[in-house]
């Protein structure tokens, strides 16, 4: 806590690494230990990434690892928020890594992973989504002169709300418009960016 190297969830015990620097390689996601690679060429979530070399943009390593008790992941994105030269405060999400073989529309979206919620059993399969992913991403818009943070946000397949396990359990309908699905994530601290 200290170091600021936390992460948070909204319920499931996914395990998330989240590392930032200026030589993190394409390669380096293909390491079964990739907290050793993180350190030894980054920082991790909660640290600070100073006076960026000439001509280079960070890169980040980031990995997730499913609860083994709730549903695979869907993708990761990567948080970027930046104050430009007029002081005014801006955020772009980048989806970084996903599961199965979708790709982004024109426009840059990514298509939902599907859904196998069965809302009136509350129950899911594992049979879409990923158990793991781990990629490096380097941002494509980084200006070296502002200040900028990053955050990684995991995000879960479709599985039961809490609401669905109520409704099944005590045997009422719902009204429509609660929910009865929910996409779990979670949340890395942030990775600073601070101009030289």
């Amino acid at each position: 806590m200290k170091r600021k190297e936390v992460y948070a969830t909204t319920g499931p015990r996914i395990t998330v690494r989240f590392f930032g620097g200026w030589d993190f390689v394409a390669a380096d996601a293909q390491n079964r230990l990739p907290a050793n690679v993180g350190y030894d060429k980054g920082v991790p979530m909660g640290g600070d990434l100073r006076a960026a070399p000439a001509g280079k943009a960070p890169s980040f390593l980031v990995a997730a690892l499913r609860d083994p008790y709730s549903g695979n992941l869907d993708r990761i994105q990567v948080v970027k928020g930046w104050l430009d030269a007029a002081g005014r405060t801006h955020e772009k999400v980048y989806d970084v890594v996903w599961s199965g073989a979708r790709k982004p529309d024109a426009g840059g979206k990514l298509p939902p992973v599907g859904n196998t919620v069965d809302v009136a059993n509350a129950t899911w399969t594992n049979s879409i989504g990923a158990p793991e992913l781990i990629t490096v991403w380097q941002d494509p818009d980084f200006d070296p002169k502002l200040r900028a943070f990053y955050y990684a946000r995991v995000i879960e397949i479709p599985t039961p709300r809490w609401t669905a396990y109520d409704a099944k359990r005590y045997g009422v309908k719902m009204d429509p418009k609660v929910p009865m699905v929910t996409q779990e994530r979670a949340y890395t601290s942030p990775i600073w960016y601070t101009p030289g």
